[in-house]
């Protein structure tokens, strides 16, 4: 069911008739083809086949691997969908559901390997592309006889366009090569692999494929001579030597030959597993014994043993490889126990991560551990319909914990397991998933928080502008699984979270610049003037209140040139007895110094504090952190003077200082009385309130006065616990 258009002439179409499988088989079958031949009678694949031999070939090379009879109907009515308004509804009535779904997944993936195959521009898809593709095809269905009918079907459309010996079939060569060989490989239908290989390799290169072939039928007498000879002396001396064993020839396909060629650049007489046997014993100490008997007997080569059994490969494959000399031949020999041996070529490992990259391999690929095949065998994949208990329309979760679902252009997209379409909007770019409002699997509308399943081909409605949705990041709403999607959303909110805090304060330092009449004031030379390296970064932190505005106005207002110093003043500082000032502040100084606390800075017990002297108001106070005294000290430093605290007692109680607090809080009824019942309680008198509100939001300053500044910690604590209350924190100047 495959789609490579071609104008040569084709045979009539044969009548059907169903594949020999017993009573049982032929009910079901039979009933299938009698369905499905009106339905397909006349019609052609792209390829130039009649759809009736086609669907014949398959079931019957379906039948021949051990096929179940519902797999061999499958063919037929797979084949006819095409030809049904509704075939689920139809064949669930005549044939029942579990048949009608295995019929209508199957057409399914035929459909997307046609469509696929179709808009495929690039001839030589990348390996992660061909990975894709072979994963997407094991992650389809529920289950894997979809993928195994999709093989069949492959198969036979190779077969029919080798037979007929014209160009204009390389695609389809080139993507059995690259897709299905390497797929057939991993469930272990060896059957289907080698077939699909030397036929797609003769015709894409059909003149060293008939060089090779006619090397090894020149030899092909003489090597089974030998190859007999050496397998009946074998398996006579190893039983002579109390050694049950089982010798086998082990065949080689000429496609294998020509890549083990091409890969070490050998040529045709250097490759030495044209003759190879294998012997099957039934114990791991048999394997050595039988080892130890062919090393004795028989030449090895240097650099040609390979112990997989002590050391077994990442994907679990066991075996004992080694190259001998035996009467002039070469001989490649491997040694397995019977279970090695059923897990090689038909369990898990079936190694073939070896034949398509292994550490010792010849394909330029990288094998990895963690790539190990997953996937059920071919034995249990044909059994597998009697053991399911999941409902048809079920989504059960795949082994790798993915999923892989198609883009209307039939492009693979590979998601998490529970992915939405928002998810996989994401995936496809950041803007589609921000703008997304609606969704279609399959053409039908469905909610953004539905779980997508294998094979679903996803449309996104995206508007023209717009952002996500917060209900998106409710994770018990169920609209994003992958963390990129996540993180795109959490990153668009935090980013309009940020536009708004430096439109804030793009909007406070604006009005600032008004009221101080300086509106020509350039915002660049502003912001590098008080150290921020652009306007942007000034914004951001006034937005955020981390900046004071008194800094900005400090800046604009003109500066007052230095008054000159009182000298008879400083003479009396410079004295040096200490005594009591005014307000407990101890000085160097004289008696009744007249002293003030800065008004800017607010100092108060215990802070560190200087003093600086001025023209006729004596001795001003700040805290050492002060912005406003540190631009007096790089104008006037020989005005600093040094000043503490002297004879304060906080417990009497007797002083008091006062502090500005600031608080940020959303703006509600009864929010400036529950605050200042904080301060009443802890007995700190409120002196001055100062409140703006912006968008719900209270910005709110309190001047109140404290015997000692260390007590506004527990204070402040309290105001923060306040309901509504986001910060509370004392100002700086």
């Amino acid at each position: 069911m495959t789609t490579q258009s071609s104008t040569a002439a084709t045979p009539a179409p044969q009548v059907l008739s169903g594949p020999e499988a017993g009573p049982v088989s032929q009910t079901v079958v039979e009933k299938a083809r009698l369905f499905a031949q009106p339905l397909l009678s006349g019609q052609q694949l792209p390829t130039g086949e009649w759809l009736t031999n086609h669907a014949q070939a398959v079931a019957e090379f379906v039948a021949a691997i051990g096929g179940t009879p519902d797999m061999q109907a499958a063919v037929y009515l797979a084949c006819a969908c095409d030809q049904l308004n509704k075939p689920k509804e139809l064949l669930a009535a005549a044939f029942g559901e579990e048949l009608a779904h295995l019929a209508v997944e199957s057409q399914r993936l035929f459909q997307w390997q046609r469509q696929a195959r179709t808009l495929r521009n690039d001839p030589m898809p990348t390996k992660v592309q061909i990975e894709n593709v072979r994963r997407m095809l094991l992650a389809f269905s529920r289950d894997l006889r979809v993928v195994m009918l999709l093989m069949a079907s492959h198969l036979q459309t190779l077969r029919y366009t080798a037979s007929l010996k014209v160009p204009g079939f390389e695609s389809i060569a080139r993507e059995s090569l690259q897709v299905f060989a390497p797929l057939a490989n991993r469930l272990g239908v060896w059957q289907i692999k080698w077939e699909m290989e030397d036929l797609a390799f003769r015709m894409l290169e059909p003149a060293v494929y008939k060089e090779v072939a006619a090397l090894l039928e020149r030899k092909r007498l003489d090597r089974e001579q030998e190859i007999g000879l050496v397998q009946i002396h074998l398996q006579t001396q190893l039983k002579r030597h109390g050694i049950d064993a089982q010798v086998y020839g082990r065949p080689k396909n000429i496609y294998s030959i020509i890549k083990k060629m091409r890969g070490k650049s050998l040529s045709f007489e250097q490759v030495r597993d044209l003759r190879a046997l294998r012997i099957i014993v039934a114990q791991v100490d048999d394997c050595y014994r039988a080892l130890s008997w062919v090393h004795g007997h028989m030449q090895p080569l240097d650099d040609e043993f390979d112990d997989y059994i002590a050391k077994p490969k990442a994907n679990g494959y066991q075996s004992l490889h080694t190259v001998v000399r035996h009467e002039g031949q070469v001989l490649e020999i491997q040694i397995r126990t019977q279970a090695m041996h059923e897990h090689a070529e038909h369990g898990v490992a079936a190694h073939w991560a070896y034949k398509e990259a292994g550490v010792k391999g010849y394909t330029g690929i990288t094998a990895s551990a963690e790539q190990a095949q997953k996937m059920a065998v071919l034995r249990q994949l044909l059994a597998w319909e009697r053991d399911l208990s999941v409902a048809p329309d079920a989504n059960p979760q795949p082994l790798d914990d993915r999923i892989y679902v198609l883009t209307p252009d039939a492009a693979i997209v590979e998601l998490p397991w529970g992915a939405t379409p928002i998810d996989f909007a994401y995936a496809l770019h950041t803007q589609l998933g921000h703008r997304c409002r609606g969704a279609k699997l399959d053409g039908f509308l469905v909610p953004l928080n539905t779980p997508l399943r294998n094979g679903q081909t996803v449309e996104i409605n995206a508007i023209k502008e717009g952002g996500p949705s917060r209900d998106w990041l409710n994770l018990e709403l169920g609209f994003m699984v992958s963390a990129r999607a996540k993180a795109k959303v959490r990153a668009w909110f935090n980013a309009q979270k940020a536009a708004q805090t430096m439109a804030r304060g793009r909007e406070l330092v604006e009005k600032l610049l008004q009221r101080e009449g300086r509106t020509a004031y350039k915002l660049e030379d502003l912001a590098k003037q008080l150290g921020f390296d652009s306007a942007a970064h000034l914004f951001e932190v006034v937005g955020k209140d981390e900046f004071s505005l008194r800094h900005i106005a400090m800046l604009l207002r003109p500066a007052v040139a230095p008054e000159p110093v009182d000298e008879r003043l400083l003479r009396k500082v410079q004295r040096p007895r200490p005594l009591h000032a005014p307000g407990g502040v101890l000085v160097v100084g004289v008696d009744s110094l007249l002293t003030q606390l800065a008004r800017c800075c607010r100092p108060a017990p215990p802070d560190e504090i200087k003093g600086f002297v001025t023209r006729g108001k004596g001795i001003s106070v700040h805290r050492t952190a002060c912005r406003n005294f540190l631009q007096l000290v790089q104008r006037s430093p020989d005005r600093v003077i040094d000043v503490a605290w002297g004879g304060h007692d906080p417990a009497a109680g007797t002083t008091v200082y006062p502090v500005d607090v600031q608080v940020l809080a959303h703006d509600r009824q009864g929010l400036l009385r529950d605050i200042t019942e904080v301060f009443a309680k802890d007995k700190m008198n409120v002196i001055g309130v100062q409140t703006q509100s912006i968008k719900n939001v209270a910005w709110m300053t309190f001047t109140i006065e404290v015997p000692d500044a260390s007590r506004l910690t527990k204070v402040l604590s309290l105001v923060k616990a306040v309901a509504g209350v986001q910060s509370a924190r004392r100002l700086a100047a």
